[in-house]
């Protein structure tokens, strides 16, 4: 049998929360070509993917009584045909239709004993143009760890050079249940192992807390006051209008010009993504008062990474830190100044280390306690800078890129990802929570616009669904 490769917690958690199909950890990213990509080179290179990122050949099995983590395992039966598929689009072939092929593939669960990734190239759109749609599950990959998949994929130029030959694939493994009890067994060991050899490396920060058992203590109150704060149960959405969850999502598109965004985000001497936060929050402002009612605050979840310069590629490097932004806010200066503390102190947060920790706790709640924090969250938001320069697929030049995040229980998940100049936002709603999805999506362009705003003259933010949008 092969080493041991568990599941860090924090993955395991996302993986146990799914027995409610409404916290289902599935990302879709959709990339639109100008032109086809060569299938047979496309398939290569997905193939040389899977063979430098081993999950991407791996399936998960659970141990017997949760004895360890779920186990990534070399899947005997791989098979490349399955995970990569080619469609023709139905007509008439443009965005619109490709999107509802990706929503359709983000709400159906994945086959469990398969690699978590389906990748399907949508051809004959309008145009000529093409799209490939990318399906994973969040324990795959984060933001970060996909654009370093994506580094694999993608070219710098139309016609790629010859990458050698493919690497060695590791044989597969079918393991009986006694094999996986004896393996928990191995890996809980290992564990404890490893835990001690931290213990004593700590010694020295021992020492100085004998020497100063005031700061020590002062230190240890805060640091669990953050652990506290972040499995702190949420009871209550704040937002009055988008309480329902439903299992339907529909997905919405946004283009906003991003040395614009970057130039007013600099007015208030935030960043990007205080930018970013601002513009989601004044937009769901205005579609709370479209409803006739107003709302100061909403809770939002905001991905923070924790990925490390040696980590692997690929691989889930966040963690989900709640806080409460000042959606009431109507000046959009005022909004990005308030905003850019609550977002360093998620940054800083002295819960970070203690990430996997944290996850392991929560592991051995009912998946409804877990559920019924999740499903009080408003919205979530995530910022992954993606590729400044053109790439292109398999001799298809890409045009733009959308990622769409799973709700995990809340009413929207908000991903801008930058490409070129452009920052497309890809919009994930449960119609459950918003079922006017055209007016939500009008008011997140406004919420944009608002923004712009502050650094002066802008191009406008395109909505490329829209009936009539070039």
């Amino acid at each position: 049998m092969a080493d041991s490769a568990h599941m860090r917690a924090s993955d395991a958690f996302s993986w146990y929360m799914e027995e409610d199909p409404l916290l289902r950890s599935t990302v879709v990213a959709v990339a639109v070509l100008d032109g086809v990509p060569d299938w047979p080179t496309l398939v290569a290179k997905v193939d040389r993917a899977s063979r430098l990122i081993p999950a991407f050949r791996q399936h998960v099995v659970s141990p017997p009584l949760r004895l360890a983590t779920p186990r990534w395992t070399v899947d005997p039966d791989f098979d490349l045909s399955w995970h990569v598929r080619r469609v023709d689009a139905p007509a008439p072939g443009d965005l619109a239709t490709v999107l509802e092929l990706a929503r359709i593939a983000g709400m159906t669960a994945f086959d469990r004993a398969r690699p978590l990734w389906e990748f399907t190239l949508v051809e004959g759109m309008a145009g000529g143009q093409s799209a490939l749609v990318m399906k994973l599950h969040h324990s795959l990959t984060d933001g970060v760890g996909g654009m370093q998949l994506a580094l694999l994929l993608f070219d710098l130029e139309p016609v790629a050079g010859d990458l050698g030959p493919l690497p060695e694939v590791a044989p597969g493994e079918r393991l009986s249940r006694d094999d996986l009890v004896r393996d928990a067994i191995a890996d809980n060991w290992r564990r404890a192992v490893a835990m001690a050899g931290r213990a004593v490396r700590s010694m020295p920060g021992g020492l100085r807390a004998a020497r100063h058992p005031r700061q020590a203590i002062g230190s240890a109150a805060s640091t669990f006051a953050a652990i506290a704060k972040v499995v702190q149960p949420v009871s209550e959405t704040l937002s009055p209008v988008m309480t329902e969850r439903r299992l339907t999502w529909h997905y919405e598109v946004l283009q906003v010009p991003l040395d614009d965004l970057k130039r007013a985000s600099k007015v208030a001497g935030g960043t990007l993504n205080d930018a970013f936060l601002a513009s989601v929050s004044g937009g769901l402002r205005r579609y709370h008062e479209r409803h006739g009612t107003s709302v100061q605050e909403l809770r939002v979840t905001m991905p923070v990474s924790i990925r490390h310069p040696d980590d692997p590629p690929g691989g889930n490097r966040i963690t989900l830190m709640r806080f409460k932004v000042p959606a009431g806010e109507a000046d959009p200066v005022a909004r990005m100044t308030a905003i850019r503390p609550l977002v360093q102190a998620c940054r800083d947060d002295r819960s970070l280390p203690w990430t996997n920790t944290i996850a392991g706790m929560l592991n051995v709640l009912p998946s409804s306690v877990v559920g019924g924090m999740l499903k009080h969250v408003d919205f979530l938001a995530s910022d992954v800078p993606g590729f400044e320069f053109p790439v292109y697929l398999a001799g298809a030049e890409m045009r733009d890129y959308y990622a769409f995040g799973p709700t995990i229980g809340a009413s929207v998940n908000v991903t801008l990802m930058s490409y070129r100049s452009t920052c497309c936002v890809g919009v994930t709603i449960d119609t459950g929570a918003v079922p006017d999805v055209e007016v939500l999506t009008g008011c997140l362009r406004d919420g944009f616009e608002e923004v712009l705003a502050v650094g002066g003259g802008h191009d406008a933010v395109r909505m490329p669904l829209a009936v009539g949008a070039g």
